[in-house]
């Protein structure tokens, strides 16, 4: 049984490990695709200390926690297919700032280097989840999709479900590391949103003076 663990893991994914087993671990990471502020550096070391204690086999927390990204992944897909690229401009040039040709330019960027994105997004923070909703929308290849997903999510959830293994009682530690991880890539995006607000703000201001 997996304890002393609540102050770091919300209870009821304690509850799914204890309860389902590695099929738990699964569900929980599923979940965690589709709301990100839930904790996959939490989630998946926690499967590999379960597993080092006995409560599932190893392989089968690495396999099940992998198919539980790929489902939240697949539903995400899903999600932006069903938005399609018509509202998804429709919504996206309401907002402040942002104008059809940007999104046009993304489009372009996403065609382009679409598969890479779907790869190496499940391996950054937040991006994990996210980055499959413009594959929806662009609908690439679902065959494509899925083993790129699939790929990517068995790299970044073996790291983890490996290191909670292998460190055993002190597998938290695992979560300062990636928390540490997880602000760097925050703190990049929040520079490249600001420069884009400000490289807008400085473009529309200019307008205005010359019209002026």
């Amino acid at each position: 049984m997996i304890e002393s663990i609540e102050s770091t893991a919300p209870g009821w994914i304690t509850d799914l490990m204890d309860t389902l087993g590695a099929p738990g671990a699964g569900v929980a990471i599923a979940a965690e695709n589709l709301f990100p502020p839930l904790p996959s550096e939490v989630i998946l070391p926690l499967a590999g200390f379960a597993a080092a204690r006995g409560s599932m086999p190893l392989l089968s927390a690495l396999a099940w926690t992998t198919l539980g990204s790929v489902t939240g992944a697949l539903a995400l897909y899903g999600a932006g297919a069903l938005l399609g690229r018509e509202r998804t401009v429709a919504i996206a040039s309401k907002l402040p700032l942002v104008k059809v040709p940007d999104i046009e330019k993304t489009e372009r960027w996403f065609r382009r280097h679409g598969t890479k994105a779907v790869f190496f997004g499940r391996m950054i923070p937040l991006f994990r989840s996210f980055v499959s909703i413009p594959a929806g929308i662009e609908r690439m290849s679902i065959p494509v999709f899925l083993a790129l997903t699939t790929l990517g999510s068995l790299i970044w959830n073996a790291v983890f479900v490996f290191a909670g293994y292998l460190l055993g009682d002190n597998w938290e530690e695992v979560t300062g590391y990636v928390d540490v991880y997880s602000k760097v890539v925050l703190a990049a995006t929040a520079l490249a949103v600001g420069l884009f607000v400000a490289l807008r703000v400085s473009r529309r201001g200019s307008g205005e003076w010359r019209r002026g």
